[in-house]
């Protein structure tokens, strides 16, 4: 019995430090959000000037990050929503919609009036009902400088067959903030986590929300159980029987004065509805412990649901904090998660077929081809790194250090295969990143876009690439990576010289829309 109280004690003297750690960030968040909210009261004007659609073929959207990617629930159409772009001195933020044509591999842009404000790091979710929506939910803003934050806790929908923005009005809603996940589960858009950040506190949440799409509602869900800690960035998605699945994330805390510890997250958690059918539904939480080969940890990895009821993640980065600095380590794999088996594994590519490999091979080839089962059976593997260089415009030569999930030998063995009967030809694939924009359409993943960093420089990308999930042969590039879109401005450079220089595509209207770069990327996403 005392060591049950002494745990309900522990557990009420952490939700007292929790709501007093909201409160000093509201509190300070207060006034940088009012004199961030004229900012956008300002951009809102210029975008109230459109009064009509207008849709366009343009080329390729700009670099971004932390934008959303989503599938078209009827068409053969991706829809790219916001995002960010740093050029060293500016972070240029978006609220413009760009739709892919999956068919004709082609891009426009289409101006709607009333869209949602400026934002990165929010949340998109796609529903079928009258003839498909898009559900926005969060984001962040920042000011020029900066050092001042705005949060959103909006919510919005995209009617795309009248192709009308509306923002939903409900009270009861989450807090502000972004990093958060919204998934759509059952006539209901779900939210968990996210982080709150001011010029000088931040706090990052576990908290859940669900916005019921029949009544436009908002309600916090009050699971049983112990649940994931804080985070933001994390996995999300849903089981055939509509439970919720977390997995990962990050989080940082204050160790002592300006100075912040941040944590990976590599736990995984079921979010269950419990007594369904009646009025109000009662979820728990309970903790997973899947099989099979989990991915390494790291933050910033991006998430999408392919077919056979698998959520994959792509990519990500793992940071080694120094005193001084951060150097990390980017990732251009994937990993599966079977959400009926709770079973993670690698997705390794198995290479277009070809006779004279079948017959090289023997046996193995055939293994390979055996399907997803045997893939999943394969023991676990060591990570390969590879090294590659890319020259951007300036001459700046970039070292990129990738990680491969597959074997070591496997990699070589087909290698030197390719080398005597170029069977194989050239493979390629994404370069490394994080914060990368993903979808998923017809079995087919398309990721768009991220970023990466060599030593003090980052670089935006801007290109497409799609794989077919049920094949995992290769990787298709739709748009290359572009090393002239590539700017980066140094700090010493003057304003005047930055003021020459558009950045991101747009230009006028991009120019006035900007933030510094948050400290640290792998929380934003």
């Amino acid at each position: 019995m005392r060591k049950k109280g002494k745990r309900e004690k522990k557990g009420k003297g952490a939700e007292k430090t929790a709501a007093k750690m909201e409160k000093k960030v509201s509190r300070r968040a207060k006034k940088e959000e009012e004199d961030l909210e004229a900012l956008i009261a300002e951009f809102q004007s210029l975008d109230a000037k459109k009064t009509q659609v207008i849709e366009s073929t343009c080329p390729p959207p700009s670099p971004r990050l932390n934008g959303s990617l989503s599938a078209h629930p009827e068409k053969d159409e991706l829809i790219l929503f916001g995002g960010e772009y740093f050029n060293g001195q500016k972070t240029y933020l978006y609220n413009d919609l760009y739709v892919y044509n999956i068919r004709k591999n082609s891009w426009s842009k289409v101006e709607i009036p009333n869209p949602p404000p400026r934002r990165c790091a929010h949340q998109a979710a796609v529903v079928p009902t009258a003839g498909g929506q898009l559900w926005v939910f969060g984001g962040e803003f920042a000011s020029p400088s900066g050092e001042q934050f705005y949060h959103y806790k909006d919510l919005w929908v995209l009617h795309l067959a009248t192709k009308t923005w509306e923002q939903i009005k409900a009270s009861g809603g989450p807090s502000g903030r972004s990093g958060h996940r919204m998934v759509a589960c059952k006539r209901q858009l779900i939210v968990f986590g996210g982080f709150h950040e001011s010029a000088r506190d931040y706090i990052y949440y576990n908290d859940v929300y669900a916005f019921n799409l029949d009544s436009f509602t908002w309600s916090k869900l009050a699971p049983s159980g112990i649940g994931p800690t804080p985070r933001s960035g994390c996995q999300m998605a849903t089981n055939p029987e509509g439970s919720i699945i977390i997995y990962g994330g990050y989080s940082k805390q204050r160790i002592k004065k300006d100075v912040d510890k941040g944590t990976l997250h590599t736990d995984m958690f079921l979010l269950k509805v419990e007594g369904a059918g009646k009025e109000e539904d009662k979820w728990a939480w309970s903790r997973l412990n899947p099989s099979g080969v989990k991915p390494t940890p790291r933050s910033g990895f991006s998430v999408a649901v392919g077919p056979n009821n698998r959520s994959l993640l792509f990519g990500g980065v793992h940071d080694e904090e120094e005193e001084e600095s951060i150097e990390g380590d980017f990732f251009n794999d994937i990993y599966f998660y079977d959400l009926r088996k709770n079973r993670w594994f690698p997705g390794q590519l198995k290479g277009p077929k070809s006779e004279k490999r079948k017959r090289r091979r023997g046996r193995q080839a055939e293994a390979e081809g055996a399907g997803d089962e045997e893939m999943e059976k394969q023991p676990p593997q060591g990570p390969v790194e590879i090294v590659k260089e890319v020259v951007a415009e300036d001459g700046t030569v970039m070292t990129i250090k990738q990680v491969i999930s597959g074997p070591a030998e496997e990699k070589e063995r087909s290698e030197s295969e390719e080398e005597e009967d170029g069977a194989l030809g050239q493979q390629v694939e994404p370069c490394p990143r994080s914060n990368a924009m993903l979808a998923v359409k017809h079995g087919v993943l398309y990721v768009y876009g991220g970023m990466f960093e060599v030593g003090d420089r980052q670089f935006t990308l801007s290109d497409l690439y799609s794989i077919d999930l049920h094949k995992m042969e290769e990787w298709k590039v739709l748009v290359e990576m572009d090393p002239e879109a590539q700017e980066w401005l140094e700090e010493s450079e003057s304003d005047e010289e930055e003021d020459d220089k558009e950045g991101a595509e747009g230009g006028e209207e991009e120019e006035e829309s900007s933030e510094e770069e948050s400290e640290d990327e792998g929380g934003k996403n």
